[in-house]
């Protein structure tokens, strides 16, 4: 077995580029004026020669993450467990629709990654119509996946032709069945980063599959302890150009469906503060507290519309402010954190070049004090050396030395 200290990783981030060799990591600020591959080459093409491709492994945020639309029969079973497996596949989840009330549903804009239709166990009626085709008629999307009860099989493969059908997420006890939706998920993800022809490029220097980023950092969980001043349960925020991630401890969450990891991930595709800098502006104004908490940052909203140093530093905060917000029992459309459990906040990503340990407890606090109403916030580490998503790719081999900074619950 080759050694870790053999091994070149690389994880291709929507604005920087992450190398760790020998367990020494270093960052290099993407040029957007060239290719991925050529960029890559330019600035690390010594390290890469001496590699051969067997021994460089390659993760990619790049992409920035899928988004589903999801139709169910029943709130209780399908929809639940569908929207379960979604969230954990590291799917952005942009509605979802109870079949019964898909007249009045409305019909999401832009294009959706893929629709998945869920409902009904085998050998009963069959669930889906008329409706679904009208409604579905209306949408803009590339894949199509139905997990659903097999007597709607020959019914939706005739009149949606690019179906794929597999097999029922619910069995006969409408007990959760998860790998099948899970692994086409993440296969449709992987297939993602691959369909982009600046990853494929990749291939030149890798003989190994590439992964998508939250995969990795999601595997690297429970290694972070090695290096890390962390303890459970705890939630891991990545904020990067594209997306914002929240990676969380399945003690967390008091209906916890999918059992196989002891962590869970949801993959905010809007969220970014580079890529998705527009729509993450977008959210903020839209959220109640966000004005008051730029006050209390001593800022004001027209700091949302002007570039530079310090408008990325808000941008980074209130982003932290939005996912706890969006996981927390205030706000339905995600899966519920048990937030006032959490004893460690850790940092990854982008954020780590940006935010000070002040600035990421200036916002915490805020949160803790104004949506959850607790005096006490969990302490916060921050992986300095943006080293977790290096533990995933080489989980059975040592992790690499890796700086953190912490303090104590305040």
């Amino acid at each position: 077995m080759k050694t870790a200290e053999k091994f070149l990783l690389f994880d291709i981030g929507s604005t920087y580029f992450k190398m760790c060799e020998s367990g020494r990591i270093i960052h290099h600020f993407r040029d957007f004026d060239r290719p991925i591959h050529e960029d890559l080459r330019s600035k690390c093409g010594a390290v890469i020669d001496r590699h051969a491709p067997e021994e460089i492994a390659i993760c990619s945020s790049a992409n920035g993450g899928l988004s589903t639309l999801i139709v169910g029969a029943s709130t209780s079973f399908s929809l639940r467990y569908a929207t379960n497996i979604a969230y954990n596949a590291g799917i952005n989840i942009i509605d979802t629709v109870l079949y019964r009330d898909i007249d009045t549903a409305p019909v999401p804009g832009g294009v959706i990654d893929v629709v998945i239709l869920v409902g009904a166990i085998d050998g009963v009626a069959p669930v889906f119509g008329a409706p679904l085709l009208k409604f579905l008629a209306q949408c803009t999307y590339q894949n199509i996946v139905h997990a659903g009860g097999a007597e709607d099989r020959p019914y939706l493969a005739e009149h949606l032709p690019s179906l794929v059908p597999i097999d029922n997420i619910l069995d006969a006890r409408l007990k959760l069945r998860e790998d099948p939706l899970k692994r086409y998920l993440t296969d449709l993800y992987q297939a993602d980063i691959m369909g982009k022809e600046e990853i494929k490029e990749l291939y030149a220097v890798t003989a190994n599959q590439i992964y998508s980023t939250p995969y990795i950092v999601n595997r690297a969980l429970p290694h972070i302890h090695r290096t890390l001043d962390v303890v459970d349960p705890f939630v891991l925020i990545d904020i990067g150009g594209a997306t914002t991630d929240i990676h969380y401890s399945r003690d967390l969450v008091r209906d916890r469906l999918v059992t196989e990891s002891g962590y869970d991930r949801l993959v905010f595709k809007k969220l970014g503060v580079y890529k998705s800098r527009e729509s993450l502006v977008y959210a903020a104004r839209n959220n109640e507290f966000v004005y008051e908490l730029l006050g209390h940052l001593n800022a004001t909203e027209d700091i949302l519309d002007t570039p530079g140093d310090t408008a990325t530093q808000i941008l980074m905060q209130l982003a932290v402010f939005l996912v706890l917000y969006k996981v927390s029992r205030h706000h339905a459309d995600y899966i519920v954190l048990a937030l006032e459990k959490l004893n460690s906040l850790v940092v990854t990503g982008g954020i780590t070049k940006v935010l000070s340990h002040e600035a990421l407890e200036t916002v915490v606090h805020f949160f803790y004090a104004k949506i959850l109403r607790f005096h006490q916030a969990p302490r916060i580490v921050i992986d300095a050396d943006y080293a977790i998503w290096t533990y995933g790719m080489m989980p059975h081999h040592s992790a690499p030395r890796s700086a953190s900074h912490s303090k104590e619950p305040t």
